[in-house]
């Protein structure tokens, strides 16, 4: 559920798109995948359908969805044999035995359902073409798998399920985000009209709760299950109620984490041969809940793991807002649910260091992967040579700054409005996977104009081989003019 997890943007604890084989070619061959109507295109006029795996959508002047983000549809990493994705998630499912699982869902889905249907405000960020990728004003790729939720609790198939999808949204370029990455959200719910005769719904939860596997870690939690101004109360639900359904969910993410840390801990151990002072699997697994805000729960809390020596954030949960379930249509259940990001967990497991390795297709880095035997630390091959190269430019004079630098952003931008996702964009679309990491170093305003001017820096690096000069240096010239042309900078 949730839209966390981005390990306070880790994905958007992001990811993706096959390696550039060629700087001249797309990322992977769009022909079965992407059709748009030739006759238009080749006259020069925009596009006014996109078909995505045989569904054609018609597009308007919200479309801000590059082929490169289309493409990578059809990778479904999560559902590949033997990909440490696929591993992570079977890992994770096994731990809620019963629960229905959604792996398959298509990622093309309406505002509606990514928006409205939980509650998103009118002039939320999430809305904005800067953050989500758009077919139309009404329908945009998926940007959690929450944008399933109400449709899942509306088919009300089972008391639990599991959903794993791919997700998409406009974010930075560095070794950790990746405008395509993937969610796993789980939910349990009770039925509050159909509980066994003389049982109330606190007892039936308490029961469920018993068989839950126990565990021997140590938990810190501190905290009230609720408190009226950090952790509200619900109205209608009861203190009791809300007590028993928050232990189950407590105790089912615990079982969780106890599972995905041992297996990592065994790992490392495996992968130093067992010298434990040389591994950090040694160290006492320790959890601790903290409170939190999620606009969908209530109360919340995040997971946090004490992991080599630092407390990491692992996923975020809490109790179903009661108006999600309303408006689904199942007024009488209440429950829990939770979100997390599996290349947040998968680095960790396999100490993967760059999220764009998920989408290698080099056996380097494919063949060291096995469902069938032990999970094994990833080994990286050899490192090759990063390129920095800077751009700088001056914005249009009329350009408002919208979101650059961490200032605020606006729901809507005009042609000439700057926002730090469009730097972003151009340069994945322009270099794909040959850039490593973008980010500013340096901005002033010109004392007598002022005029604001901007320095990006962007490292070139592949992970498959070394890059010549000559071709970071056609890169980045390509770079700057799609600046130019796209955002009406001004090249210093």
């Amino acid at each position: 559920m949730l839209l966390i997890i981005r390990l306070k943007s880790l994905f958007s604890f992001l990811d993706i798109i096959a390696f550039a084989r060629s700087r001249d070619e797309p990322l992977l061959s769009t022909s079965w995948i992407i059709q748009t109507h030739k006759s238009k295109t080749e006259l020069g006029t925009k596009a006014t359908e996109v078909t995505v795996e045989g569904k054609t959508y018609s597009t308007d002047e919200w479309m801000n969805t590059p082929s490169t983000i289309l493409t990578a549809i059809s990778r479904r990493l999560h559902l590949q044999q033997d990909h440490p994705l696929a591993i992570t998630r079977k890992l994770i499912e096994s731990r809620f035995p019963g629960y229905n699982t959604h792996n398959d869902l298509f990622p093309v889905v309406t505002v509606e359902q990514n928006f409205d249907s939980l509650g998103f405000p009118a002039d939320h960020i999430g809305r904005s073409r800067t953050d989500t990728y758009y077919l139309n004003q009404d329908t945009v790729l998926r940007t959690h798998t929450s944008a399933h939720q109400a449709d899942t609790f509306r088919a009300n198939e089972s008391a639990g399920y599991l959903i794993s999808a791919d997700v998409y949204r406009r974010d930075a370029v560095d070794r950790s985000h990746y405008p395509v990455f993937h969610q796993m959200e789980g939910a349990r719910i009770w039925d509050r009209g159909a509980l066994d005769a003389g049982k109330s719904l606190a007892q039936t939860v308490w029961e469920d709760v018993a068989n839950i596997p126990k565990h021997d870690i140590e938990v810190e939690d501190p905290n009230p299950t609720t408190h009226a101004e950090r952790n509200p109360l619900q109205d209608g639900h009861s203190a009791e109620d809300v007590e028993a359904m928050a232990a189950h969910l407590k105790r089912s993410l615990e079982d969780v984490v106890v599972a995905i840390f041992s297996t990592a801990r065994s790992a490392s151990a495996a992968t130093t041969g067992g010298d434990t002072a040389a591994a950090p699997a040694d160290e006492p697994l320790k959890v601790r809940w903290v409170e939190a805000y999620f606009p969908f729960t209530s109360p919340s809390w995040e997971l946090e793991v004490f992991w080599q020596g630092d407390w990491l954030e692992v996923l975020g949960c809490g109790i179903v807002r009661q108006s999600i379930l309303n408006n689904a249509g199942v007024s009488n259940k209440v429950g829990w649910a939770f979100g997390l990001g599996l290349e947040r967990i998968a680095m960790l497991l396999y100490s993967i260091p760059d999220i764009r390795l998920f989408w290698s297709t080099d056996s380097r880095f494919l063949s060291q992967f096995s469902a069938a035997g032990p999970l094994q630390r990833f080994v990286p091959f050899s490192k090759y040579p990063a390129c920095f190269k800077d751009v700088s430019f001056w914005l249009h004079s009329s350009s408002a700054i919208t979101g650059a630098g961490g200032r605020g952003r606006n729901a809507q931008a005009t042609s000439h409005d700057f926002h730090e996702n469009d730097i972003m964009e151009i340069a994945r679309d322009v270099c794909g996977d040959l850039v490593e990491d973008v980010r500013l170093v340096d901005e002033f305003v010109h004392p007598k104009t002022g005029r604001r001017s901007f320095c990006y820096r962007t490292n070139y690096r592949s992970l498959e081989r070394t890059l010549t000069n000559d071709e970071t240096n056609e890169l980045h010239e390509r770079f700057r003019q799609q600046l130019v042309e796209k955002l009406g900078v001004e090249l210093r």
